[in-house]
C-alpha cells in the first residue's frame, strides 16, 4: 500500500515504515503529524484517485530529527568580464517515519457514473438545439 501525498508543499511516494527528508517542519522531535492532501491512493493494485485530494485520507508520521543538508553551492559567472560570485546554503530538513496510511471515506465511483450521466445528456440537447447550415449558393464570375 502507497499513497502520493503532499508534506510541505512537495509531494511524496510513502509507504509504511519510510523514512522520508523534508523541508522543516514547526513540530518538535519526537511527535506525530497527519498528513490531510492525499492525492493518490494504491491499495494492493485498487487505485484511488483525489479531484485534487481525497477526503477522509491521511498520512500519520513521526518526526525523528531536525537537520541541515548536505551544502549547495551557488556560482555566477559572466565570461570575459571578470564578474564571479560564489555563494553556498544548507537547507533545513526534518526526518520522519511514515506510521501508517488510514482511508475512512467510501470511494465515489458511483458520483463519477452520475456526472457522465448528465454530461451525455447535455450534449445530446446541444445537438438537438443546432440549426442545420446554410447552403453555399454558387457565384459565377
Amino acid at each position: 500500500m502507497y499513497a502520493i501525498v503532499e508534506i510541505a508543499g512537495q509531494q511524496f511516494k510513502v509507504s509504511k515504515d519510510l523514512k522520508v527528508y523534508v523541508h522543516r517542519l514547526a513540530n518538535e522531535e519526537g511527535t506525530t503529524v497527519s498528513f490531510d492532501k492525499v492525492y493518490l491512493l494504491d491499495d494492493n493494485g485498487s487505485i484511488t484517485i483525489g479531484a485534487p485530494a481525497i477526503e477522509g485520507a491521511s498520512v500519520e508520521a513521526k518526526v525523528l530529527q531536525h537537520l541541515k543538508g548536505d551544502k549547495v553551492i551557488v556560482f555566477k559567472k559572466k565570461r570575459r568580464k571578470g564578474y564571479k560570485k560564489r555563494n553556498g546554503h544548507r537547507q533545513y530538513l526534518t526526518q520522519i517515519v511514515i506510521e501508517g496510511i488510514s482511508v475512512s471515506a467510501p470511494k465515489k465511483a458511483a458520483a463519477k457514473k452520475e456526472t457522465v450521466e448528465v454530461a451525455a445528456e447535455e450534449v445530446e440537447a446541444a445537438k438537438v438545439k443546432k440549426a442545420p447550415k446554410a447552403k453555399k449558393e454558387d457565384t459565377q464570375e
